[in-house]
């Protein structure tokens, strides 16, 4: 009577057969799906970071690099280069010269440029590379490998005051990380007092 109770038990166990297989296969499934879903979260994560935290970093200093530039000139300068690195005394825009109310409207008006990137004016606009070099186009064209554009307006202090400009700096990167957001830009704004 032994064997004949041992085989009973096996066909008492038969309908568990491969379950076990089964469930491990079901779980496997739903553990892949979570991880999937989590897979775009980490991909969302990398690129907002890219772009707000580094390229927005990278435009604010690049911008403030750009203000501190302008900010060393004297303020009737009508001739600096600050399109080169390190400015060249004569050939450029300098700080757009003075208002017509400190001096002879022969040294310009005090103001001038655009801090629009998507309209710079010559003489107002730099480009530089990913690792933030001054880069030079030819002809007055835009270099083919800039990453960044720095473009500046130079215009009355606050309440049309002629014995301020204010200064705006702004730089943008060529494109963002991903897509779907923003490009990272950044401007920075300054006054500048008379006669410094």
């Amino acid at each position: 009577m032994r064997p004949l109770a041992i085989t009973d038990t096996r066909l008492r166990n038969r309908p568990q057969a491969g379950s076990i297989l089964l469930e491990t296969m079901i779980a496997s499934a739903l553990m892949l799906i979570v991880a999937a879903g989590v897979m775009c979260l980490t991909v969302t994560a990398l690129t907002t970071t890219e772009n707000q935290g580094h390229l927005m970093a990278r435009t604010a200093e690049y911008s403030q690099d750009k203000i501190e530039q302008l900010m060393a000139l004297a303020y009737c300068d009508s001739s600096t280069d600050t399109t080169q690195l390190p400015s060249q005394p004569s050939g450029g825009t300098g700080l757009a010269g003075c208002p017509v109310a400190l001096v002879s409207p022969a040294t310009g008006t005090g103001l001038g440029g655009s801090s629009d990137p998507s309209n710079p004016v010559a003489g107002y606009v730099d480009y530089l590379d990913a690792t933030g070099k001054l880069v030079v186009g030819t002809g007055g064209n835009a270099p083919t490998n800039w990453f960044y554009i720095r473009t500046w307006q130079i215009s009355a202090g606050p309440g049309g005051v002629t014995s301020m400009k204010q200064i705006a700096v702004t730089t943008r990167v060529t494109n963002e990380a991903g897509s779907g957001g923003t490009i990272p830009q950044t401007t920075v704004v300054t006054l500048k007092a008379y006669p410094f």
